[in-house]
């Protein structure tokens, strides 16, 4: 998160170039961490198709003091997805293409979607509850009054649960440190040297990757993220199925596809050639194997008394039918 700052310029572009190299080398190109880039990166630009729909960004400044005398809902979760300048955008989008490229394609997108969903929350939670428990000290610095907006205390939680495992070292701003420990390590080195910068909104981010990665093994109901996520998927994907259904086809012995025309139910009655005991459809007078006249009585599936001809003797009739 980020405090205050102006607006930069040209840096969209090394954005979008990063991004672009970045997708196109990758086999499986993860849509979820994609989606999160256009939506902070379209949510920066304010297009003018969403210029009267979007919220300034006063309206969404994280400031506990107003959420909670508000229960501003609006701020507690749009907050993150703000950005002051491009400069503050750009590196946190590029950021967020290397930790989503590897999370998503190790969690799969719906799990991964659920993480971030829940990690938005937490961390907001977090942080609103520091900055109120920072009243009970008396602390100086007014957190409890501070603004701030961005994607970064996300990102630290993503780093906490990308680096969990690891026990290899990573370079963090040139120290080499072990990568677990490395948003720590980036907590400090940021504070230290990045001027308006949100701690508490950083380190919100560091406590709720712990309690991700500690809730997640003791939760064994089922996610009611992914259950969100799925159903939302399902309903994007619907048109596309009613599509394809639309399309289905009738061929020798039925349709073909999921649907079902009421058309399609009316000839789907099949009957069963005497001579070559092929199922033809019943719109058919003669077989469409053998050539031979049908009976009009035999409309099933199956009869008696069927004679079964030689492979030879069909292969002449078709010959002679079709010429082939």
């Amino acid at each position: 998160m980020e405090r205050g700052g102006r607006r930069g310029g040209g840096m969209l572009g090394l954005l979008l170039v990063q991004a672009v190299s970045e997708y196109c080398r990758l086999e499986r190109k993860p849509p979820v961490t994609a989606g999160l880039i256009a939506a902070n990166t379209l949510i920066y630009l304010r297009p003018k198709f969403l210029h009267q729909i979007l919220p300034s960004i006063n309206q969404v400044w994280f400031n506990p003091y107003l959420i909670l005398k508000h229960k501003d809902l609006k701020r507690f979760l749009l907050s993150a997805f703000y950005h002051i300048n491009e400069p503050h955008l750009v590196y946190n989008m590029l950021s967020l293409l290397w930790k989503g490229i590897r999370l998503e394609n190790a969690m799969g997108s719906v799990e991964y979607a659920s993480m971030v969903a829940a990690l938005v929350g937490m961390s907001q939670g977090i942080t609103l509850l520091l900055s109120k428990a920072l009243l009970l000290f008396e602390y100086e610095r007014a957190y409890y009054n501070e603004y701030s907006v961005g994607f970064s205390g996300v990102l630290f939680a993503m780093k906490v649960v990308l680096y969990s495992q690891s026990d290899d070292f990573t370079n963090v701003h040139g120290l080499i440190v072990p990568s677990r420990y490395a948003a720590w390590a980036e907590l400090i080195l940021v504070q230290m040297f990045v001027p308006g910068v949100s701690f508490l909104g950083h380190l919100g981010g560091i406590l709720a990757g712990i309690l991700y990665l500690y809730l997640k093994p003791s939760y064994s109901g089922p996610n009611p993220f992914i259950k969100i996520i799925r159903g939302f998927k399902s309903l994007l994907s619907w048109p596309f199925r009613s599509l394809r259904n639309s399309r289905n086809r009738v061929f020798g012995r039925g349709t073909l596809g999921h649907g079902e025309s009421r058309e399609t139910r009316n000839i789907s009655i099949v009957w069963r050639c005497r001579e070559c005991t092929y199922d033809n459809l019943s719109l058919l007078s003669a077989c469409e194997m053998c050539g031979t006249e049908r009976d009009n009585d035999r409309l099933s599936s199956s009869v008696n008394g069927t004679r079964n001809i030689s492979l030879e003797e069909v292969r002449r009739r078709r010959v002679q039918r079709f010429g082939r």
